[in-house]
């Protein structure tokens, strides 16, 4: 049985923990007497303190996110009412800033703010001696990059079979958009590409075909970013898969030619445009030019088979809804395969809060800290706008919709789509689990009630979508229009998982 526990609870099954791995590899002479844990939200706090708690280990490191912390504050309670002489440990960025307040922080034996990398086992040395630190909180500082042991060998077969690899080939951010955490770095700063290349080579040996870079800037340094897609596309095979975050307005034409190498299927760019109002993106800080933004969308659609997923995020200071659509309509134009419509969360520590008595800034004081309101959108208005992105989740960047989607957008995306979205939750009450085939009725019905198209044009067009998914049955509104039992391949893109679900 372990003396040390590294656990954490994922979103999903399909993700897996690269900071976990990262505190393994580098636990030195414990490495041997430490276990890796992951779990999802769908857990129950009682059964993973459970299985925690088996074997009685020392010490459980816990890292705490966002999306996790508040299933993660009840299984703390459980592990210290259960085990009060068990060891806990907290890192993650949820508990690096402003945790003096939060009660999981409270909870906990020790906590570790920043990147725990090297001092996670440390502290563990520690406490193992029976030399256990006075201080409760320890504030750990960047290690260099080239001191840490690799995490890569630490992602199971299971892994590479099941799960999304995240890797990095830098970390840091130089830009200062105030949303993000990533505002506090002082500078990105690039891993050494040669070991880094040999890790990645052995993944692909093992059969890795997924690799989702978490490098906020991956197209910042032009000699480091060419060297990754070079190694990557001399290796290219079917079914490999690259997810990389982009500057929209940085790609010179050297980045371009590599660009257009990508086969269908083989890249996703996550573009960051965040806002089109170039007064609101002064304001929190992000530079960016919009012009040239808008050109690279253009081109990167045009010129390659790159899976563009693009981000706008409702709530900043100083916008309002009509600047949100003009953005959004603006964003449709351009094509991008998937428009994340995010709402703006003020996330702890990062710099956004100082806008809050200027622009009447109301947050949720519950994760995920989501934006309630504004001086330019009443809370309301914010709930119709988060129905809005919960909708077009579901039908603009499912996949599902290619041929009906231009229909029902027409000449005014936003709003069109707002129109059938409070149509939407006027009628069934729900955003979440809907079954497949009662979705495509709904889109039939909204379409030609709310929107004013001919049923005829409409029923066209979701046939031929229909046919496109791998789900028995046919919806009430096709019956007849397409043979029945039949369905066609499903759609391919980044979302193949999500596509195929009987229920969204």
């Amino acid at each position: 049985m372990p003396d040390i526990i590294l656990a954490t609870l994922n979103a999903r099954h399909i993700h897996s923990s690269l900071a976990l791995r990262y505190l393994l590899a580098n636990m030195g002479d414990l490495r041997d007497r430490t276990e890796l844990r992951e779990y999802t939200l769908e857990s129950r706090p009682n059964d993973i303190a459970e299985q925690l708690l088996l074997g009685s280990p020392r010490i459980i490191g816990l890292g705490i996110y966002l999306w996790n912390c508040e299933q993660s504050t009840r299984l703390a309670a459980l592990i210290k009412t259960v085990s009060p002489e068990t060891v806990l440990v907290l890192g993650g960025p949820e508990v690096s800033h402003e945790w003096e307040a939060q009660p999981i922080v409270r909870l906990a034996d020790y906590l570790i703010t920043g990147p725990a990398d090297l001092t996670f086992a440390e502290l563990c040395r520690s406490i193992l001696l029976g030399d256990q630190p006075q201080q409760r909180v320890i504030h750990a500082l960047p290690p260099p990059l080239h001191a840490l042991a690799s995490p890569y060998p630490f992602y199971s077969d299971q892994d590479i079979a099941h799960r999304l690899l995240y890797v990095e080939a830098s970390r840091g951010c130089p830009f200062r958009c105030e949303f993000c955490l990533s505002a506090l770095d002082r500078s990105a700063r690039p891993f050494d590409l040669e070991p880094f290349f040999k890790d990645m080579e052995l993944l692909l040996q093992r059969g890795a075909s997924h690799f989702k870079f978490v490098d906020r800037t991956f197209n910042l340094k032009l000699g480091q970013s060419l060297a990754i897609l070079d190694f990557f596309l001399a290796r290219m095979q079917p079914g490999l898969f690259l997810h990389f975050e982009v500057i929209p307005d940085r790609l010179p034409t050297a980045l371009k030619s590599r660009l257009r190498q990508f086969p269908e299927g083989a890249l996703q760019l996550e573009v960051g445009v965040q806002t089109f109002n170039p007064e609101v993106a002064e304001r929190i800080s992000r530079k960016q030019d919009i012009s040239l933004t808008r050109q690279n969308l253009r081109w990167l659609r045009s010129e390659t088979r790159a899976h563009i997923h693009a981000d706008l995020i409702i709530g900043l200071p100083g916008e309002g809804v009509e600047s949100f659509a003009a953005g959004f309509d603006q964003l449709v134009a351009l094509r991008p395969q998937e428009i994340q419509v995010g709402v703006l969360k003020r996330l702890r520590g990062t710099p956004i809060a100082r806008h809050s008595a200027a622009f009447g800034m109301r947050y949720n004081p519950n994760p995920p800290y989501d934006i309630l309101s504004t001086d330019r959108i009443d809370f309301a208005l914010m709930q119709r706008l988060n129905r809005f992105a919960r909708y077009w989740d579901l039908i603009g960047n499912s996949g599902r919709f290619p041929h009906t989607l231009p229909l029902l957008l027409g000449e005014q995306p936003f709003q069109r789509f707002m129109q059938l979205s409070d149509w939407l939750f006027a009628s069934t009450g729900q955003v979440h689990r809907f079954a497949l085939t009662r979705l495509f009725d709904l889109v039939c019905q909204g379409c030609v009630s709310q929107l004013g198209v001919e049923r005829e044009r409409v029923v066209d067009c979701l046939g031929r979508d229909f046919q496109r998914c791998a789900v028995k049955g046919l919806p009430a509104s096709l019956q007849g229009s397409i043979a029945a039992g039949k369905p066609g391949s499903a759609a391919r893109d980044s979302r193949t998982a999500r596509q195929q679900r009987y229920t969204v």
